[in-house]
């Protein structure tokens, strides 16, 4: 692990706290039934049906691999480099008695058996912490069997270029759709460096992988918003926020 992603995992580490903090809030909306997002949901319906074992990249709080196992899925094994994450997401499947399962390791490089997954799910934060977009992409279709699924559901990558104004959307001077990377100044990850990766090389990185994509679809609901009354202009629907991918190893 090089001198950027360790230092990326510690301020990831610190944000995670957030999950320890909030655990009983966040373990309460896991039992009452945490949900996906519509489109995400309805994406996804035909593969749950199917009870799938699916592998989550960059697993997070885990909330949304209970609304996966709600909706029909085997189990879901959840990768994440952040110990207070993963630790806090299988506390909270441990709670519930639910098949999820929870491993601190990096991504690429899971430390989970070739073929061994129906559906790699990732995505809401997780393509920024990669800092080679096609090691990634190899790495999903290694542990993919024949006729699996991925799924992304993502921010879109020109987010980062959105100003926050209420006013009217603005595009940020200090930013660049096609830079490496960003310092990311806002929170979950104050001071981390994000790497940026543009639709076509995102696309390009899964075709390579030898997986062929199924849909792609933008949005313009960006599937996070600060916990306070921000109400960015960018927001208001004119500019794409969000994608989603599906695509399947042949």
């Amino acid at each position: 692990m090089d001198a950027v992603v360790q230092s990326n995992r510690v301020a990831w580490e610190q944000a995670s706290t957030k999950h320890v903090r909030e655990y009983d809030e966040l373990l309460e909306e896991a039992r009452s039934g945490p949900r996906l997002f519509e489109r995400e949901a309805e994406l996804l319906r035909p593969l749950l049906d199917n009870q799938p074992t699916v592998v989550h990249f960059q697993s997070g709080h885990g909330l949304d691999d209970v609304a996966m196992v709600k909706a029909g899925a085997r189990q879901v094994v959840g990768v994440d480099y952040s110990s207070v994450a993963a630790g806090a997401a299988q506390r909270r499947a441990v709670d519930l008695g639910l098949n999820c399962r929870y491993v601190v390791a990096e991504v690429p490089g899971v430390p989970v058996k070739d073929g061994a997954a129906d559906l790699v799910y990732t995505g809401k934060g997780a393509l920024i912490w990669m800092r080679d977009i096609a090691a990634w992409a190899t790495d999903v279709a290694r542990v993919l069997r024949p006729g699996g699924h991925l799924f992304v559901y993502e921010a879109h990558p020109a987010v980062p270029l959105w100003t926050w104004d209420e006013d009217e959307p603005r595009i940020r001077p200090d930013r660049s759709y096609f830079a490496e990377s960003h310092i990311n100044d806002t929170f979950p990850a104050n001071g981390a460096q994000e790497w940026q990766w543009n639709l076509g090389q995102i696309v390009t990185a899964v075709v390579a992988a030898g997986l062929r994509i199924e849909t792609l679809e933008e949005y313009a609901e960006p599937f996070w918003r600060p916990a306070d009354d921000t109400s960015a202009a960018a927001w208001s629907g004119r500019l794409p926020n969000s994608y989603a991918l599906l695509a399947r190893r042949p």
